[in-house]
């Protein structure tokens, strides 16, 4: 593995993917995409366990070390390119992570393509149904949430934050099954501001599909 190479094995529609590729842009990071096609089965060949044994993807190879796990990866890029991504005092790095990770750890794995199919089989209407009912109260509690900090004009300040983040990717997903956040005005107001973003348009998913 070259020391200058960044690779980034993905798929254009996963959500932790979407997070990492929007992390890389904020870092002004140029990589390589190598596409993982989990509706196929990519991510259960052995070249790809080799990559990441659990089968999943972002993998992303950079600084001449392999890193999986979305929220890791963004980690490990906000500490060594300084992104300022979550506060380094205690309490208010603490009630930004619980922020994001109301998306990124509760209502996210339970949208899994690989959950979802093994729960509703991909059958209409369960796959849909099943989304609407995770997707919807997920959405609503993160904008209850955003109460607690001065929105001016992401999430949680006048920068952007691993909050906003999480919550871009989540809104493709509630787009795609047709869930409605009309009504959250916190979270319509942050995407609003991260529309125009270069590093959120390049990362999403109709800018990356093969």
């Amino acid at each position: 593995m070259s020391n200058n190479s960044v690779i980034l094995y993905d798929y254009w529609r996963s959500s932790a993917s979407y997070r990492v590729r929007i992390a890389l842009g904020l870092a002004d990071i140029a990589w390589q995409s190598v596409s993982v096609d989990l509706i196929t089965g990519d991510n259960r060949l052995a070249a790809h366990l080799e990559r990441n044994p659990q089968g999943l993807v972002p993998v992303l190879e950079i600084d001449g070390q392999r890193f999986t796990q979305s929220l890791a990866i963004i980690e490990y890029l906000d500490t060594t390119r300084q992104l300022g991504l979550l506060p380094t005092e205690p309490v208010a790095r603490a009630k930004v992570q619980a922020l994001a990770l109301s998306l990124a750890i509760d209502v996210h794995p339970l949208c899994n393509s690989s959950v979802v199919a093994f729960v509703t089989q991909n059958q209409e209407p369960e796959r849909t149904q099943w989304m609407e009912h995770f997707i919807g109260p997920g959405l609503m509690a993160f904008e209850k949430l955003l109460a607690d900090f001065n929105q001016s004009p992401y999430c949680t300040g006048d920068t952007l934050s691993l909050a906003d983040i999480c919550l871009i990717p989540q809104l493709y997903n509630a787009d795609r099954w047709g869930v409605s956040y009309q009504q959250c005005t916190g979270i319509n107001s942050v995407a609003s501001a991260c529309k125009g973003l270069s590093a959120f348009v390049n990362a999403h998913p109709d800018a990356v599909k093969p």
